[in-house]
């Protein structure tokens, strides 16, 4: 099959601008980032586990530089059609995951990466265009949005969108959910104290692995056009992923809940660390379920217009 190349026009589109502009602050940011000494970071929160918040943020910034520039380079040569995907579903996917995970890095960085007493130059320009790339992938959902819906795909939907919000909240949860269990880990060794609590960190990881595992397993039959080939009619598989991801965020919600009372027991160590990190989990916890709850609302919706038609 030949390659057809755009036209001229077409290099100047929105959806090609913002794309390029995604590319290079993407790649701009975790430049910088990694240009970094280790004297111009956050020195003042050492326990927070700036390290691994660190490879987290790189991962984020790297990983969808890594995927813009492939579409990018097939959006230009037309070599998508070609690959047994669903394509308008996977730039939507990226575009909005990318939107969402750039903007936690965003916070991320500045927060607990960043020196705040001594700011260098390198770092001040990282936390920039660590910003510009959010707002690049924001723009890109928004001119992917406006397009019709037919070359919006599902994931272009409204749920669509709040799978792509439940997969975000997992993936917020790996560094925090490890954050707890090496912080629990730390305090079981030094003390003997807070036995009762030690199952928390463990229930929670089980919790949001398996909601993880759900979300990428849809993803990965919406991407590759597998709905026909499910063994259940994939309106009543998604309605039971959404049932057992509120069941299991509410479990996890109750147990954050749990956690932020638990805050005030003077016995506990890295008490501030533990603040920060139990405040982050109730509020990402509490967006995903109300994302999983809002849609298993439009899961029994759409089976009960099916059962009337």
């Amino acid at each position: 099959m030949p390659v057809i190349v755009l036209e001229a026009r077409d290099f100047t589109s929105p959806l090609f601008l913002v794309r390029t502009w995604a590319v290079l602050s993407g790649c701009t940011t975790f430049s910088l980032v990694a240009s970094l000494d280790h004297s111009e970071l956050n020195q003042n929160q050492p326990n927070l586990g700036q390290e691994r918040f660190r490879i987290f943020c790189m991962f984020i910034w790297c990983f969808f530089f890594t995927l813009t520039l492939l579409i990018h380079i097939l959006s230009v040569i037309q070599f998508h059609s070609l690959i047994p995907i669903s394509w308008k579903n996977l730039t939507m996917t990226v575009a909005v995951l990318g939107t969402l995970m750039c903007f936690s890095a965003s916070v991320i960085f500045p927060w607990i990466i960043m020196d705040h007493q001594k700011l260098s130059a390198l770092s001040v320009a990282a936390a920039v265009a660590s910003c510009l790339t959010f707002l690049a992938y924001t723009l890109e959902s928004y001119v992917l949005c406006t397009q019709a819906h037919e070359q919006r795909g599902y994931m272009g939907s409204m749920p669509g969108l709040l799978k792509t919000l439940q997969l975000w909240g997992g993936c917020q949860m790996i560094p925090l959910v490890v954050e707890a269990v090496v912080e629990a880990i730390e305090e079981a060794v030094v003390t003997s104290t807070n036995k009762d609590a030690s199952w928390q960190p463990w229930v929670s990881s089980i919790s949001y692995s398996i909601c993880i595992l759900m979300s990428l397993v849809t993803l990965v039959v919406i991407l590759g056009d597998f709905a026909g080939r499910c063994f259940l009619p994939f309106d009543r598989f998604l309605a039971g992923f959404s049932l057992i991801g509120v069941l299991l965020y509410m479990v996890a919600t109750v147990i954050c809940f749990t956690k932020i009372l638990q805050l005030t027991d003077p016995r506990g160590l890295n008490q501030d660390k533990r603040a920060q990190l139990v405040i982050i989990e109730t509020v990402v916890a509490s967006i995903t379920l109300l994302a999983y709850t809002v849609d298993f609302a439009f899961s029994i919706k759409l089976l009960c217009d099916r059962s009337h038609a």
